[in-house]
Order: structure tokens, then C-alpha cells, then sequence
């Protein structure tokens, strides 16, 4: 009975995780109100690198796995940019009680990416994120077309492997 109970719920969770991964594929980033860290309003609509590939990546204060992958992004993030023109942003979904410490961390961890706060979780619900880490890839027309959820060391090979496609005009398959 427990091994039944086991496999049916790491089949929900694989269904789960597929089904995120394809549900917002295709589809343009949507118009939410976030903040900037120096309390700047801003509208996710409008948020472009000029035609090259952006990185959305869902993250929390109190996410191992998603300060894993940012930090472990961080040490490869400039030869990225050099080599693709990919544009990361880090998207914490604090609340208002904890998202002043979230300036702080991503000083000291050294991060050179634009972070932005969606402290009421508008952003998150739009794009439809469950769990974190949520990394979305858009392509230069603002089109979702690759997203994973989780981390484990080396699936930032597995990202920057889908920019590197996405900038040779190669097909995006979702998994």
C-alpha cells in the first residue's frame, strides 16, 4: 500500500512538473506590476534585452535549491552574456516581511543580475509557479519557449544548452 501510495505521488509530481513546463510555453511574458530593489515600479511587459534571450528565474530567501542555482549561474554568468547576449532575471517571491533582506543577500552572494520583487505574488500567478526554483527562458519577441522547474547541479549546463539553441534558430523541445 505505501509503495502504491509512493509511485502515484511521484507520478502526480512528474505530471505536475510536465505540465508546468508546457502550460505557459508560447505564450508572451504578462503585464504585472513588480518592484526593483530600489522600490521602482515596473511593468513585466515591458521588460526586453534588445532582440537576445532573457532568463526568468522564480526564487526565494528561504530556497536552498534556488540560491544553488543563482549562485551557481553567477560564476558563469559574464562568459554567458559574452557568448549568447542572455540577459538573467531574478524574480523573488518574499513577502513583505522578509523581501527587505533580499537587497542584502543578493549583495553578498555577488549577483550581476536584475532582481525584481513580486511581493504580492502577482507575477508568480500569472506565470503560473508552483514551486521554486522557476526558470523561464524567453526568446527576443518576448515568447516563452522553454521552462524547468527544480535544480540540481548541472542543469545550468541543460539552460544555457536551450539559449545556445535558441540563438542558432534550432527547435526549443520542452521535456
Amino acid at each position: 500500500m505505501k509503495k502504491t501510495v509512493l509511485l502515484l505521488f511521484i507520478a502526480f509530481l512528474f505530471t505536475t512538473a510536465f505540465a508546468q513546463e508546457s502550460a505557459a510555453t508560447g505564450k508572451k511574458l504578462p503585464s504585472v506590476s513588480v518592484r526593483t530593489l530600489d522600490g521602482k515600479t515596473i511593468n513585466t511587459a515591458d521588460l526586453n534585452n534588445d532582440g537576445k534571450p532573457m532568463i526568468i528565474s522564480f526564487w526565494a530567501l528561504w530556497c536552498k535549491p534556488c540560491i544553488n542555482e543563482l549562485t551557481t549561474i553567477a560564476d558563469v554568468y559574464d562568459d554567458w552574456v559574452k557568448e549568447t547576449g542572455v540577459k538573467l532575471i531574478a524574480v523573488s517571491i518574499d513577502d513583505s516581511r522578509s523581501s527587505p533582506k533580499v537587497g542584502p543577500t543578493v549583495n553578498g552572494k555577488g549577483w550581476e543580475y536584475e532582481v525584481l520583487l513580486d511581493v504580492n505574488g502577482d507575477l508568480k500567478r500569472a506565470m503560473n509557479v508552483n514551486m521554486i526554483p522557476h526558470t523561464f527562458l524567453i526568446n527576443g519577441q518576448g515568447d516563452i519557449v522553454w521552462q524547468h522547474t527544480s535544480f540540481s547541479e548541472g542543469s545550468e549546463l541543460q539552460l544555457i544548452d536551450m539559449v545556445r539553441k535558441l540563438n542558432a534558430g534550432e527547435a526549443i523541445e520542452s521535456h
